[in-house]
């Protein structure tokens, strides 16, 4: 507790809590507005027979405002669709004037934001009219969902959301500018804490009634924390390169001779990778629903198991999608060249490593032996709630990928608040250890 009322004693700090808890607040009071037009009692009860599937966990990645047909419905998902584009473009060096904005440092980097935010609108316009289809081809019993599905329905609602998808953007660019922590993954954990006590509750009510066992309930819960404790372990465990400096005389100065280490964490790309798959995933479902009759929609359809999403390809689709944008995020996160050339110039080495390419090789070897770790084991998070369903027989949808990002996004978050208060040499909220001796700040790097 003294840690967190340090918090409120730095008044930089105390602001910046503040304006992020406040931009939240409006987000969900944003995400519980509904649209007009919408037969309540039939949606209710199509996310009730899809509670333990895809449907249901876009309801939990969108905060619940996809269950009621929210105006901030679209949430962040057109803003990671647009990223996870330009940055597969900016990889892939398709355009060239991409790769100069690249090169051209915090101007190019804004610019290329810029044209996020332009692709960002565009995508959610598409994304709103395929959603609004899809629900109006989608029969919860006998009740159409959407009352009066017109063209002016759908130009309305297409509007509504797409605005909504850019105040979402605004407000997680504000947070990440004038807040604590990224914008964007704060408003999707928001999403997700705030559906945690309704899954709860639901355990509850289901043990209750008798549909699954204590037993169940008691293992399920024990694996919720196991999850949790690997999560943070995978999200915080690192291989420290040893490296050494040689002496050198800089004027009348003895500079260098000091030994340090090179951290990689084991997973670098943290809940990015989780993120962009989601996002993914979800583009052939939306495509599908503006042609749910032609051959390739039903297709799309089978191979993803329809909003069910329990297909044995689907999870592997999924999976894979995952180990791709852990490689991907990697590849542009660390750069074994640069590291190896800096490393060189300031007379570093890796000892048993000769400097230069030996060095940039070895650091590329161990990078991609942790991503191939880190990815397996969120890959098979990802997939972990249809087994659970199937040996289990658990009928809700068990958030392993949503633990993942609130554990992720927390971890994240925590680290900037550390960082705020040793600035200002506050302790932090990490635990201190000691070791022959000497005092140390648990995930301390230098």
């Amino acid at each position: 507790m003294e840690q967190i009322f340090n918090l409120f004693k730095i008044p930089e700090v105390r602001r910046r809590l503040l304006f992020t808890l406040g931009v939240l607040a409006l987000y969900r009071v944003g995400a519980a507005i509904p649209l007009p037009g919408i037969n309540t009692e039939a949606l209710r009860q199509l996310f009730e027979q899809h509670r333990g599937s895809f449907l249901g966990f876009l309801d939990i990645f969108s905060g619940g405002a996809l269950s009621r047909f929210s105006i901030l419905t679209l949430g962040t998902i057109p803003y990671i669709n647009s990223s996870i584009i330009l940055s597969l473009l900016q990889g892939a060096h398709v355009i060239p004037y991409l790769d100069r904005l690249s090169r051209e440092g915090e101007s190019g980097r804004k610019r290329i934001q810029q044209l996020t935010r332009y692709l960002a609108v565009a995508l959610a316009m598409f994304q709103s009219f395929a959603i609004a289809l899809g629900f109006t081809q989608t029969q919860a019993g006998v009740a159409p969902i959407i009352q009066d599905p017109t063209a002016g329905f759908y130009m309305m609602t297409a509007f509504t959301w797409t605005a909504g998808a850019i105040l979402v953007m605004w407000l997680g660019e504000q947070i990440t500018e004038f807040g604590i922590g990224n914008g964007i993954s704060l408003i999707i954990f928001t999403g997700i804490v705030a559906r945690m006590p309704a899954s709860v509750f639901d355990v509850i009510r289901l043990v209750r009634v008798e549909e699954i066992s204590l037993f169940v309930a008691l293992v399920l819960a024990a694996l919720v924390l196991v999850v949790c404790g690997g999560v943070v372990w995978v999200e915080t465990a690192q291989r420290q390169i040893p490296v050494q400096y040689a002496k050198r005389l800089v004027g009348r100065r003895m500079m260098g001779g000091a030994n340090t280490y090179l951290p990689i964490k084991l997973d670098p790309s943290g809940v990015v990778a989780v993120i962009f798959a989601s996002a993914v995933i979800q583009a052939p479902l939306f495509v599908s629903q503006l042609f749910p009759n032609s051959a390739w929609a039903q297709l799309l359809q089978k191979v993803f198991g329809g909003f069910g999403g329990k297909s044995p390809l689907f999870s592997l689709i999924y999976a894979g999608l995952i180990i791709f944008f852990c490689y991907f995020y990697n590849s542009i996160a660390i750069n074994p060249q640069d590291l190896a050339e800096n490393m060189k110039k300031w007379g570093g080495f890796i000892p048993g490593i000769r400097p230069g390419k030996s060095t940039a090789d070895f650091i590329e070897w161990v990078v991609e032996h942790l991503t191939l770790f880190g990815a397996l084991f969120v890959a098979s998070l990802a997939v972990l709630p249809d087994y659970m369903r199937s040996y289990l027989s658990a009928p809700f949808f068990f958030g392993s990928t949503s633990l993942l990002i609130v554990v992720g996004v927390a971890l994240d978050t925590m680290g900037q608040l550390e960082a705020h208060l040793y600035m200002r040499h506050y302790e932090g909220f990490l635990k201190k250890g000691r070791i022959r001796g000497r005092w140390f700040n648990v995930g301390q790097t230098t």
